[in-house]
């Protein structure tokens, strides 16, 4: 028996579906017996996953570990089950192990590590624990050898479309439906692995190497009409790395979903979707795309050159996408990445005057701010954290210990160019923003709450007095307000 756990990693009611497991499950079926342990739903996981050890025998824990919240609970969860299953190896795949495999490893409850795309070396890692085989051949793994941590070689990625569907069955399918801003009954779907571009603030270039694995729309639509007709969604969302690379793709997509009536939110790049044709955002409209989420990451095109951002990406070209999202009537949400070295507090004005005018040229831009947080790809970027002092946690200690239990969370990092003087104009700033433009993502705000918001707001936001917003704090807590950077829809 196998167990695949998810630990705890969301406070939101609207629990997000366990996709990497569910992605390894695929690969499992009929091949090994195993159980999901969701920690998002289940009270104690670890408990179950104990007695189960104790009722029969376990040949593996896999664990997938994305950095924040849940690699807080992952450590101590990990501790937990190596303490009472001595004997059980537990793996550790997903985006922060494939990151950080060698921190993993130091911790004498992580016995491997299953890095990138995981499915093949999990299953690989499987037979050889089976047949007491050497590890050393397995693609994709880290491992431990004696008092040695061996890295293997990186696994090549696999086609999408050569992968197993997912076995929805295999989990409680309507808890992870949920009522928001795109629908009644909202699904989820990953349709596609990595992307293509390198920019050197994100995690996916280690990862993905320049990558992207889509499925064909024939597939995507396939899934779309069993989840339509076995849980009745009424919405979609896309949580791909880049969903809209190829306009082709795009354009049958939207043509082969236009009958099923639902709404759709998907991520992209700014320059791709300024690329893409009038004939396929009518067909993207006309299918039920509400909602696009791109990186603008800043307002300055010397940072967003510093980033590598490639391709045409540039401020104007954000401009230009938020007044065409704007005729077409679909929401543009954007997110930035403020306080980037060499000179955070000039970049932080820069991009803050740029938010001013795109909300000028659509207001119902959503805007998601995060600080810059560095991954450990070599760039600009990273050079110039590390001159400043900027060093990664070396144990799974430190990593969920102090001011690092935040720091993947990219909200308030604990980064040495950055001092709480800055952190507050920004957080401050987005509290204003949000009184004067408020979220049009919340369905539970009505119309006199945003009147009184805006009432509130207005002062602030046209005489730039962000510091110390007590009173919309206060009226943001006496309604409930749902910010999206924190909460999501």
């Amino acid at each position: 028996m196998i167990v695949l756990l998810n630990p705890w990693s969301s406070a939101s009611a609207k629990k997000p579906l366990p996709a990497s497991l569910l992605a390894l499950g695929a690969v499992l079926e009929g091949k090994h017996e195993y159980q999901i342990a969701d920690g998002n739903l289940e009270q104690d996981p670890v408990a179950r996953i104990v007695d189960l050890g104790r009722s029969c025998r376990l040949t593996a824990i896999g664990v997938t570990v994305m950095p924040g919240p849940q690699l807080n609970h992952a450590v101590p969860q990990t501790r937990r089950l190596k303490v009472a299953l001595p004997s059980v190896p537990i793996v550790w795949g997903g985006y922060f192990p494939s990151q950080h495999a060698e921190t993993c490893l130091r911790d004498p409850s992580v016995d491997f590590v299953v890095r990138g795309q995981g499915e093949h070396t999990f299953v690989a890692l499987l037979e050889a624990l089976g047949r007491g085989d050497s590890f050393a051949s397995i693609a994709g793994l880290s491992w431990k050898d004696g008092q040695r941590i061996r890295h293997n070689p990186p696994r090549p990625l696999i086609s999408l479309d050569a992968l197993p569907d997912w076995p929805y069955e295999r989990v409680p399918m309507e808890r992870y439906i949920h009522r928001h801003y795109l629908g009644a009954r909202v699904g989820s779907h990953h349709s596609s692995f990595g992307c293509p571009f390198a920019c050197n603030f994100c995690a996916i270039v280690s990862i993905a190497n320049q990558r992207w694995l889509p499925q064909s729309a024939a597939r995507v639509e396939s899934v779309l009409r069993r989840m339509r007709s076995r849980w009745g969604i009424d919405a979609v969302q896309f949580w791909d790395m880049d969903f809209f690379v190829s306009e082709a793709r795009t354009a049958e997509l939207a043509e082969r979903i236009a009958d099923m009536g639902l709404s759709w939110w998907g991520l992209g790049r700014v320059d791709e979707l300024m690329r893409y044709s009038g004939a396929t955002w009518r067909r993207m409209k006309a299918s039920g795309l509400r909602m696009v989420f791109c990186g603008a990451e800043s307002g300055s095109d010397a940072v967003l050159k510093r980033m590598n951002k490639g391709g045409t990406a540039g401020a104007e070209t954000t401009v230009d996408l938020v007044r065409r999202t704007r005729e077409w009537r679909i929401v543009p949400e954007l997110s930035f990445v403020l306080g980037n070295p060499p000179d955070p507090e000039a970049d932080i004005e820069a991009t803050l005057s740029f938010i001013r005018r795109l909300k000028s040229v659509n207001p119902e831009v959503e805007t998601i701010l995060y600080m810059y947080t560095p991954v450990p790809l070599e760039g600009t970027l990273y050079q110039e954290a590390r001159a400043l002092g900027f060093r990664f946690p070396e144990t799974l200690d430190a990593w969920v210990s102090g001011d690092w239990r935040s720091f993947s969370l990219r909200r308030e990092p604990c980064t040495p160019w950055l001092d709480a003087r800055l952190k507050a104009r920004v957080r401050s700033f987005e509290r204003v923003l949000h009184a004067y433009y408020p979220t049009v993502t919340d369905t539970r705000l009505t119309g006199p709450r945003r009147w009184a918001l805006r009432a509130l707001g207005s002062w602030r936001y046209w005489t730039k007095t962000y510091a110390l917003p007590l009173e919309l704090q206060a009226y943001h807590k006496l309604v409930g307000y749902q910010r999206p950077e924190t909460t999501g829809f």
